[in-house]
């Protein structure tokens, strides 16, 4: 990584010959002209701490380097993809945002598909993942390239356009599909740098990513998102692009083509010239996957017993990723904007356990049928109680009877209830409290997370899970993430370059919420700009230089 530790050089500095910016007086006396944001998905603090030990000249080195690392950052609770990354763009956590998970339930819209509104009863899934494509079997999400999947590059940049209408909630007072953008609660970074004339891009795995645009559905010019959970063309059929780690291996690095040429200024796809984005960035998935998956390409996947250092499949997934970003910061170099772009490394979420003999795996469908049958047998002739759920390594319930009463019935039953699960041989573990040790029901849930109990969006049973606890029907996770736990929610956050103080480690207690006013103060922008900022006083990073 020779051409990495070259890049890095330049990332320390501030270049004073900063061009103008048309729209933009404060950007013009920023730090950085441009921010460019990376989130490796599951890296927790820990993996990067020992990566950067044994690996001093690899370019994530190099970014803590010439950076600041806060060494005790955590996600918002829930720990998912959506929340992670909302939080990373906004300043606001859940409450705030209205997004507390990609696939949820939302008691006050319309079923999808609904197109005649009178008289149909509230209540209706929210899923904004590849569910809500036009074609989610295909990489491009039904846009109908041909050629895929070398010609993913040429995806659309406005990927609300393939978005199925019919698979979207709907609102009841405008009988009309709710896209992602306009679900979102709070603008974005990417919204306040378009009202100052400044350019944007992204890039990420499912077009319901565009809610990345804001409220106000403009906020991302370039936004590339190919369908990770599309069939990985070229790889076992009937499988996606994460059940083969090598395949996500090649999905990211679409990714990181895209982010290269925007680079080189060009949009995503290399077809027409525009300034490299004030901006941008990516996730990466491949060390989330190599967690995940019990095996791949002959190499085990995980950690090895103890859960601190990564098995082969993890060790690759952290060499690929160091690589990546070391071609991004070359090419940085190369186009003589190393010195003005701030680079921020972080995680929307981490995963759990690490620890292969920690791991529970728990069917939550027969928790839930059992709670639907004690609420049947009590009250005979009443609905399922559970209208909707979404379980990963957190237990979340929407009701269908609301009241108090209800919910406390369900968390009562969820810790009284015995449940049998699996360890990572296979072998039979059987836990108490449906594998919890925490349930809120109620208002007791909306307080957890500071929401309003008439909020029509928030979970009305939350149940925090036993360490290593993953609810999962199968065997095909060794980890995941989503829930409260420590080791979902510790991740990195690494601000380096233009505008960072070199090689300062700050341990204080951060949240990545922190991000957002950061990326706009490293601008020149005000980070009061943002209506989560405002409401919850979100804490800007003290990344400069201490000067004397």
């Amino acid at each position: 990584m020779a051409a990495s530790g070259l890049a890095l050089s330049g990332l320390v500095a501030f270049s004073a010959a900063t061009p103008a910016v048309a729209g933009s007086p404060e950007h013009t006396r920023s730090p950085a002209r441009h921010v460019l944001l990376l989130s490796v998905d599951g890296l927790h603090q820990a993996d990067l701490g020992a990566y950067v030990g044994t690996h001093p000249s690899s370019a994530l080195a190099g970014l803590v380097g010439a950076g600041v690392s806060y060494t005790h950052a955590s996600t918002p609770v829930p720990s998912d993809s959506f929340p992670g990354l909302i939080a990373q763009v906004t300043g606001g956590n859940p409450a705030t945002t209205g997004i507390y998970y990609d696939d949820t339930f939302n008691h006050s819209l319309l079923p999808a598909g609904t197109t005649s509104c009178a008289g149909v009863k509230p209540g209706a899934e929210v899923a904004f993942t590849e569910a809500a494509d036009r074609d989610q079997s295909s990489l491009d999400a039904g846009q109908g390239l041909a050629g895929l999947p070398g010609s993913i590059l040429s995806m659309t940049g406005s990927p609300q356009t393939l978005l199925d209408p019919k698979a979207l909630p709907v609102d009841p007072l405008t009988c009309k599909p709710v896209y992602p953008h306009s679900y979102l609660t709070a603008n974005t970074v990417f919204e306040v740098a378009r009202a100052h004339g400044l350019g944007t891009a992204w890039s990420d795995k499912h077009p319901a990513y565009e809610i990345l645009n804001g409220p106000s559905g403009t906020g991302v010019q370039d936004l590339f998102t190919p369908e990770i959970n599309s069939t990985a063309l070229g790889y076992p059929g009937g499988d996606d692009w994460t059940k083969d780690n090598a395949a996500t291996e090649q999905y990211d690095a679409y990714k990181v083509t895209a982010v290269r040429n925007e680079i080189d200024g060009y949009d995503h796809g290399r077809t027409h010239r525009v300034p490299t984005p004030a901006i941008f960035g990516m996730n990466f998935q491949t060390v989330s996957t190599a967690q995940k998956l019990p095996s791949s390409d002959g190499l085990t996947g995980g950690y090895l017993p103890g859960g601190t250092e990564p098995g082969p499949l993890l060790t690759r997934a952290l060499d690929f990723v160091d690589h990546q970003v070391g071609a991004l910061i070359a090419e940085l170099t190369r186009t003589g904007q190393a010195d003005s772009t701030a680079i921020i490394l972080s995680a929307k979420h981490g995963q759990s356990p690490t620890d292969p003999n920690a791991l529970t795996r728990i069917d939550d469908g027969a928790v839930i049928k059992a709670l639907n049958a004690a609420w049947a047998k009590a009250h005979p002739g009443a609905a399922d109680l559970v209208a909707f759920s979404t379980d990963d390594d957190i237990l979340q319930l929407w009701l269908s009877d609301r009241s108090q009463a209800a919910a406390d019935f369900a968390r009562a039953f969820l810790l009284s209830h015995d449940a049998t699960g699996t360890t990572i041989s296979g072998a039979s573990r059987t836990l108490p409290a449906s594998g919890l040790t925490t349930a809120y029901a109620g208002s007791a849930a909306a307080r957890y997370f500071g929401a309003s109990a008439r909020d029509a969006r928030h979970p009305d049973v939350v149940g925090t899970v036993a360490h290593g606890v993953v609810y999962t029907g199968g065997t095909s996770k060794i980890a995941e993430h989503g829930g409260a736990d420590p080791q979902d929610r510790n991740v990195p956050l690494v601000v380096s370059g233009a505008g960072a103080h070199s090689g300062r480690i700050d341990p204080a207690p951060v949240e990545t919420t922190s991000i957002a006013p950061t990326i706009l103060t490293l601008l020149g922008l005000n980070p009061n700009e943002l209506s989560a900022v405002r409401t919850e006083h979100t804490r800007t990073l003290d990344v400069a230089p201490i000067t004397h």
